[in-house]
């Protein structure tokens, strides 16, 4: 099992984490009051105003000596037709032979220079796990992590912010 000591609070965590947002980005920008009215949202999808469609997925990113990735949920953008070709696979145990779909990314992760809008493909999986996201080759930081991988001393710089809040 995966663990690592913490350099903040010296305790031994276990378990590759996850973090993620239980909604887009543009979801949270909508005044409070008026997000019933402009948005339709359930666990992995989200639509506001019926023109802006997004899907959950997971970023996964390879750490180095480990099986299991470090993974981002995260929500991306994507064009009605695809989030049509989505929703109609939805609950389909063998999709992950349809070609993946262009999106932007609707995240800002610490830790990283801004996030929001870098280019991405979403992967459809089998069984009815979230899509996988690729962040499309750029020379951001977390496409290079996720195209190279991380150290484990990285998954505890990340888990160290989110326990501690370490800005």
């Amino acid at each position: 099992m995966f663990r690592f000591k913490c350099a903040t609070c010296d305790a031994w965590h276990e378990g590759m984490p996850t973090y993620g947002a239980d909604a887009p980005r543009s979801y949270y920008a909508i005044p409070e009051d008026e997000r019933e009215a402009r948005c339709s949202r359930e666990s992995d999808w989200c639509v506001i105003d019926a023109e802006r469609f997004f899907i959950r997925g997971c970023l996964d990113i390879p750490v180095h000596g480990e099986a299991d990735p470090f993974s981002w949920g995260v929500w991306v953008c994507v064009s009605p037709d695809d989030f049509k070709e989505y929703a109609r696979t939805y609950e389909h145990a063998n999709c992950s032979h349809i070609a993946p779909f262009s999106g932007l990314l609707d995240a800002l992760l610490p830790l990283y220079p801004s996030t929001a809008n870098l280019k991405t493909m979403v992967h459809l999986r089998n069984d009815n796990a979230r899509p996988y996201i690729e962040v499309v080759a750029t020379d951001h930081p977390l496409a290079m992590e996720q195209r190279e991988g991380i150290s484990v001393a990285r998954v505890a710089e990340i888990c160290a912010h989110f326990a501690h809040r370490v800005n």
